[in-house]
């Protein structure tokens, strides 16, 4: 099932010929002597609480023309993973490990405990802005943060260089002012001062765009070679939009959860997305069949479904701006363009979402505080099992683009070689030329759990990990080769061979007992090792 590179035709190939071979060695191997211009710059992107099938080139109906852009010139990774939730995720992206090694084995904290679960970054990491700071590149970052609430732990305090975006988790992306989080008072930032957003005209996803297009007129227009994190909440509750968004799905989504899961998983079989010989996961056992609903209730939740439908297409608006400034600065030849989502769709808020609403307001405005459920949750993580939290595959699948013109020739196709988060700290290192050092400031750093995913970018292939390992909340899991062992919090292990059975239908526990003993001693010795939370 490996990825087979594609040829690009040969107008097109013989002018890309120079500027290949003017890449940095194109093996990227030693960059001695190089000019700053040839060094590849990197724009990672991550969408918030997305679910796997949700956008157009993973089988979604959500319109996202600039995400399809990229995979139809670029790469699609069918087979790699997140860690099921917001802050593990940033936090295993950013430094290169296992989340519990960073100190965010689970949410953020008050910053005062120590420890794999104390809830902010801690000091014997690296984040990849302290890595490819120091190796000449302007590290940028405009988004979400969660992984450090209190000073000295904001991005600037982590290496970037500049900053727009939200320190705290998710919130109401009109008025940021509105609501608490856990008792947590919501905070933006510019640069490493705390900034409030005007209380008109401000739209969060609108801001985290407006800001990455604006650093990229400053930055993409210097020698120097830059790294942009773009960090969106979207389309993380609340559902708000705008109502021109909002209007352009409305009615849309009457044919309902059932229909949309088996319209998606055909789109996604003929894609190659998905093998047609996995099943498509029952509707969850506690989601009503939709043909139940009175046509009050159907409506109700068209629309929700529509306005969670909306924030993805305006990230993916704003994702366009930000292409089409890489455009206009010369760049996007040369910049490795990374898309992909922090988890699950979220099943938060039961199955018909949680519904906060001042004065029975409809859901959009920014008075309305509202959640999809999860009904519609269980249609965005089509085919797979579970969602947001969990680590069978709805929870921890999450699409990868990859999009970069002098160097993916893949175009259009999908690799289904797995990968982990903890491969994008290496992907950037090696890339970039830069050094994963052993310590910082004085400080030892924990080795590197990552693997460069550069060979499958250039050639299609690449030696993958022994084995990859989850752990949140008590979910467990490991995968190594095509065998899964899972399970939900103090539940039995489950086993499944995802070749035969991505979609987790058929568990083969009982009938390989060998197997589940030989995964468990492999999580047990990983769980030692990086000080993930072991309950048996």
């Amino acid at each position: 099932m490996e990825t087979v590179c594609s040829r690009r035709d040969f107008l097109k190939a013989i002018g890309m010929g120079a500027a290949v071979a003017a890449l940095p060695g194109c093996d990227f191997g030693g960059r001695r002597g190089q000019s700053n211009s040839d060094r590849p710059n990197i724009i990672l992107i991550m969408a918030d609480d997305m679910g796997y099938s949700d956008i157009g080139c993973y089988g979604g109906e959500i319109e996202t023309p600039n995400l399809d852009r990229l995979a139809a010139g670029g790469l699609r990774f069918t087979q790699f993973y997140n860690t099921a939730r917001c802050c593990p995720t940033r936090a295993s992206l950013l430094t290169g490990l296992y989340q519990h090694q960073a100190g965010m084995g689970g949410m953020v904290g008050s910053g005062k405990a120590k420890g794999p679960y104390q809830g902010y970054l801690n000091d014997k990491c690296v984040t990849i802005a302290e890595v490819l700071g120091p190796a000449g590149y302007s590290v940028l970052m405009s988004g979400k943060w969660h992984v450090g609430e209190h000073r000295p732990n904001w991005p600037t305090d982590r290496g970037f260089e500049k900053y727009f975006g939200l320190i705290s988790g998710g919130g109401n992306y009109f008025d940021i002012t509105k609501g608490k989080a856990k008792g947590v008072k919501r905070q933006m930032a510019m640069d490493d001062e705390p900034w409030t957003p005007p209380k008109e005209g401000f739209y969060m996803t609108d801001a985290f765009s407006d800001n990455a297009v604006g650093f990229l007129d400053e930055y993409g227009r210097k020698d120097k070679p830059f790294f942009m994190y773009v960090a969106y909440t979207a389309p993380h509750w609340p559902l708000h939009a705008w109502p021109e968004d909002i209007e352009k799905y409305r009615g849309k989504y009457m044919g309902g959860w059932d229909k949309l899961r088996r319209r998606r998983h055909k789109r996604m079989i003929e894609m190659g997305l998905v093998d047609a010989k996995w099943k498509l996961t029952p509707r969850d056992a506690a989601v009503k069949p939709w043909d139940s609903l009175d046509e009050e209730k159907k409506k109700e939740m068209d629309l929700k479904m529509a306005v969670y439908a909306a924030q993805i297409d305006r990230m993916d608006q704003g994702i366009g701006r930000i292409l089409d400034k890489l455009r206009e600065v010369g760049k996007e030849e040369n910049t490795l363009v990374l898309f992909l989502a922090d988890n699950g769709g979220c099943a938060e808020g039961g199955i018909w979402g949680f519904d906060n609403r001042k004065n029975g307001l409809p859901p959009g405005g920014v008075d309305s505080y509202m959640s999809y459920g999860q009904s519609w949750a269980n249609a965005s993580n089509t085919p797979f099992r579970r969602y947001k939290h969990w680590v069978h595959e709805g929870g921890v699948a999450t699409p990868l683009i990859a999009y970069w013109p002098a160097v993916v020739r893949q175009e259009g196709e999908l690799t289904h070689q797995p990968g982990h988060l903890i491969d994008i700290m290496a992907t950037c290192c090696d890339i970039a030329g830069a050094t994963y050092p052993r310590a910082y400031q004085g400080r030892p750093i924990t080795p590197l759990e990552g693997k460069s995913l550069l060979p499958i970018l250039k050639d299609g292939r690449r030696k993958g990990h022994e084995a990859i390992y989850f752990e949140h909340e008590g979910n467990r899991a490991i995968r190594k080769g095509d065998w899964k062992l899972v399970s939900v919090k103090k539940g039995k292990w489950e086993l499944y061979n995802l070749k035969d059975d991505r979609t987790e239908t058929n568990n083969l526990a009982e009938k390989y007992p060998e197997k589940v003993g030989e995964l468990l001693d492999m999580f047990n010795a990983w769980a030692a090792r990086c000080g993930a939370k072991n309950p048996q």
